[in-house]
């Protein structure tokens, strides 16, 4: 059974407003083929972290019937059509009073360093790849900001892979930013009662799904928030989703990114790996999304000259930390039922993505751009009615690893 895309965005709308999953009967095949490229996103770590997002949507558009005109519904200002495309992204989509001379000069040095992330990233992956090419392209909205989202398709090694860079600017009601911040501080610092907050906010996100079940799907997003009151924070993390377990590749993942934790704190490793683990559940099935990696959100608990190098010495490992896995397995030899269940694994991706995860549905009710916004869906993936992996299994190994956290370093 084939599905769209856009049938699959109607079945989230009803998960979502039902805030379960049940899935089909039989066996279902989906292909959600697309160029998409998932929007920066803001999650926490509470597994009702989706219902809060409802909840800030929800207070948003709420402002519409409570004597606020119909135009100002939306939290962040952005409709489905604002999304300009260019031929080429001018030199900073940060508006020019907040370049690095201006009031905000963190706006202007994270752009500048992701996107140096973003060139460095998709040219090293190409070379792994050895076929296919990223292609660029680039938007601008009219009330400042923008994006870039590079995207590979049909590759030697990799189905699809997408880098997408985005800045937003945007007001939300004082309600709405508090439920889609961490800890639900005053995030609207020197504003009036009622007054919507505006904000910014720069992020890169990356997904990328192998063809070899041998290789895993890794995912990364890295973001800067501010509000114009002067009220800042840093979220992110990379996390990687296998279908088979192989210690030696777990290891060399984690281990990278206790190195990059510990030269900026000891403390910050053990912190953020048992955040993904605790973020990356999906509660509906008991098992996690993959084997985690490290997860920050909200953070601002120091001179924010660290964070942003800690910042930029995590997006600057990813390729350490992932490339020379699909390199050592990008070859493997593969079965048709190994392929199978990466697809069904590829499908427990979906269902995190589409049902809880905070950015994605965030995006999808604040009028981001849609493209942009499902980056995260991979071209195929497989659901089976009621399948359990056979005791002793390559597969039931992993998945004991994906209901029980374990320690990799």
């Amino acid at each position: 059974m084939n599905f769209g895309a856009a049938t699959l965005l109607v079945f989230t709308a009803a998960v979502s407003a039902a805030k379960g999953f049940a899935p089909g009967v039989g066996k279902s095949f989906v292909n959600t083929r697309s160029t998409s490229l998932e929007g920066t996103s803001s999650p926490t770590v509470e597994k009702e972290g989706f219902q809060r997002s409802l909840l800030a949507a929800q207070l948003a558009n709420s402002k519409s019937s409570n004597g606020v005109k119909a135009t100002d519904a939306n939290p962040v200002k952005i409709g489905w059509d604002s999304h300009q495309a260019v031929e080429k992204a001018p030199d900073s989509l940060v508006r020019e009073g907040d370049g690095p001379d201006g009031n905000y000069p963190m706006r202007s040095r994270f752009e500048k360093m992701i996107r140096e992330a973003q060139i460095s990233i998709t040219s090293a992956i190409e070379e792994i790849d050895g076929k296919a090419k990223f292609q660029e392209d680039s938007w601008i909205r009219a009330n400042g900001g923008g994006g870039m989202s590079r995207v590979l398709k049909d590759g030697a090694v990799w189905e699809k892979a997408g880098v997408n860079l985005s800045v937003v600017y945007g007001s939300m009601p004082q309600e709405a930013l508090a439920a889609a911040t961490e800890r639900g501080v005053d995030r609207a610092k020197g504003m009036a009662p009622g007054e919507r907050v505006p904000f910014f906010a720069c992020g890169l996100s990356c997904v990328m799904h192998p063809r070899n079940p041998h290789c895993p799907t890794m995912h990364f997003n890295y973001r800067y928030f501010e509000t114009d009151g002067g009220v800042w924070w840093f979220g992110g993390g990379t996390d990687i989703t296998p279908s088979y377990l192989n210690l030696d590749d777990m290891k060399h993942f984690h281990g990278t990114y206790k190195e990059v934790c510990d030269r900026h704190d000891p403390e910050f490793y053990p912190k953020f790996k048992a955040w993904a683990d605790r973020y990356f559940m999906i509660p509906h099935r008991n098992e996690t999304r993959g084997l985690g990696g490290i997860f920050f959100d909200d953070l601002n608990d120091r001179d924010p000259e660290l964070l942003y190098q800690f910042a930029k010495d995590a997006v600057n490992s990813v390729v350490p930390a992932y490339g020379p896995i699909c390199e050592a397995h990008k070859d493997d030899p593969f079965t048709e039922k190994e392929k199978q269940w990466q697809q069904m694994r590829r499908g427990r991706y979906v269902e995190f993505n589409l049902v809880y995860d905070r950015g994605t549905v965030f995006g999808l009710k604040t009028g981001g751009r849609i493209e942009s916004i499902l980056m995260s869906l991979p071209e195929t993936a497989r659901w089976e009615y009621n399948h359990h992996p056979e005791p002793g299994s390559p597969e039931a190994e992993i998945l004991d690893a994906f209901k029980h956290a374990r320690e990799w370093v």
